[in-house]
């Protein structure tokens, strides 16, 4: 999910004058204040030996090597990369020493300088919390819950660490009065940023942001609708935050006593304790915790479709996980999450759902036509639907996107069948996804820069007999046809979403 880095220009201030010459080794730490309150660390681990230079740079959710360090009298230049073939980035550190401070100019591609503060730290600092060995592996029983894929809000998208208890109470206000409770959205999802620390007995505190979850819970249930909340198998979450690591059992039972439906689990933190393979024991502990909290909370598993985990979600109590990375508001990052899940078809179904991320629709990256094809292919791959927009300021043409009846028809249907691509001619794509009582939802998609025509033969969907009926669900209106097949023209980017009743 979510790195929040910081960085480009870094201020490190010592607490005491440094001497000419005095080598950069140490641990050297960053307080960014996240301004609620709590503060994100990050390390600098150096190791100067005559010229050189090495360490790491230690995040709370991963840690970096320092790569090409070289140390020039007062001066130290070092990098560190990040991400994989073809995606790698490249920091460029340059540390200078002043009469009481070292300032270490950072250079990102794409970003701008920002200025930190920070003192030299103790020998372990940024070191990871001892480990946890995880449990053995057992299936959590299934507690009934998510027979169709969940529907709501989630606050990441859009506001990320902006969002706070009033700003949560407003999207409950809004998603009554705009209709899209009534359309089906239930769940009001906080993602992270709520965290503090904990007190003296273990249990988690909320910030600043949030200074009563109980309260906030009440107003939402208030609303007819659900609260969501977010956390890590880690010791910290993707921002930083607190995490729910060796606390399990505790945050379980603290979220049931706020009135908590839901739980996003993010694997970030977790990273820096535990191997992919471990992932299904580590979520298993969560699910655990949550069945015996009392409270029937959705368990959504996000750690972006590593280590398969729709082969052992069930079994850990999950109902959807994350079959992706993040999404984001384009057409190429959209079109290739939903476009490439067409193999993990078989592993959806009543109680447990294949999530390709959260829905983008009305945050202004794409076109309102290209919006109707997000949610199309969301509604026919059988996908939770959490919109990730400002739904207190919404265009008509997104709410219409968002509350089309006919469309959320598709994606809740009870079968809980998720589609198959049936076909593809150029930038043309046909596809199908059964429903209940025999119909048929079948996409019509064009991913190309121009306008196609495309012809659908109902053969090729085993539906050439006793079609009775055929409906275009954005245009809400039945569709006269002769003969065994379907011609269409598609605009750029669109879609002919069609529901066939047999």
């Amino acid at each position: 999910m979510k790195n929040l880095a910081v960085a480009c220009l870094l201020l490190f201030s010592l607490n005491q004058d440094i001497p000419a010459g005095t080598p950069f080794t140490g641990r050297w730490v960053v307080r960014a204040d996240n301004g609620d309150g709590t503060f994100r660390e990050t390390v600098l681990a150096l190791d100067q030996r005559g010229s050189t230079l090495t360490g790491r740079i230690i995040n709370p959710t991963n840690e970096q090597p320092i790569v090409d360090g070289v140390v020039t009298g007062d001066n130290a230049t070092f990098a560190v990369v990040t991400g994989r073939p073809p995606n790698q980035r490249r920091a460029e550190y340059r540390a200078t020493r002043r009469e009481i401070s070292l300032e270490v100019a950072v250079t990102r591609p794409g970003q701008k300088p920002q200025s930190m503060i920070a003192t030299r730290g103790p020998a372990n600092a940024g070191d990871a919390p001892a480990r946890i060995e995880p449990p053995a592996l057992h299936r959590v029983p299934d507690n009934g819950l998510a027979r169709t894929p969940p529907m709501g809000w989630n606050s990441w998208n859009h506001f990320r660490g902006r969002i706070d208890d009033a700003t949560v109470r407003a999207i409950a206000d809004a998603m009554v009065s705009s209709g899209m409770k009534a359309a089906g959205y239930t769940y009001v999802n906080i993602d992270d940023t709520w965290e503090a620390g904990r007190d003296t007995s273990g249990r988690i505190q909320t910030n600043r942001k949030f200074p009563e979850m109980k309260a906030l819970a009440d107003y939402i249930h208030g609303k007819g609708l659900k609260l969501g909340i977010y956390s890590s198998p880690g010791p910290r979450t993707c921002a930083g935050y607190e995490g729910s690591y060796g606390h399990e059992e505790q945050d379980a039972r603290t979220y049931a006593a706020w009135g908590v439906d839901y739980l996003k689990y993010d694997w970030c933190g977790a990273a820096r304790l535990y191997k992919d393979d471990e992932m299904q024991a580590v979520y298993q502990k969560m699910g655990d915790a949550l069945r015996a909290s009392g409270r029937e909370i959705v368990y959504s598993l996000c750690q972006y479709g590593r280590n398969e985990v729709w082969t052992w979600g069930p079994q850990v109590g999950g109902h959807l996980w994350r079959t992706t990375g993040d999404i984001s508001d384009s057409w190429e990052s959209m079109t290739r999450i939903g476009f490439g899940q067409d193999a993990l078809a078989p592993h959806a179904g009543p109680g447990h759902w294949n999530d390709p991320d959260m829905l983008e629709i009305g945050n202004g990256g794409m076109t309102n036509t290209e919006y109707r094809t997000h949610m199309s292919l969301w509604a026919i791959l059988a996908a939770p639907l959490l919109a990730g927009n400002d739904v207190r300021n919404m265009s008509p043409e997104t709410v219409a996107i968002l509350t089309n009846r006919e469309v959320i028809a598709i994606d809740q249907d009870s079968l809980g069948t998720q589609g198959r691509r049936v076909r593809t001619v150029g930038e043309t794509e046909i596809w199908d996804r059964p429903l209940a009582n025999g119909a048929h939802a079948v996409g019509v998609f064009n991913r190309g820069q121009a306008a196609s025509r495309v012809n659908v033969r109902w053969s090729e969907l085993g539906l050439e007999k006793n079609v009775r009926r055929v409906r275009d669900v954005w245009s809400q209106r039945d569709v006269e046809r002769a003969g065994a097949d379907y011609d269409v023209e598609i605009e750029p980017h669109g879609v002919v979403l069609l529901r066939l009743d047999r």
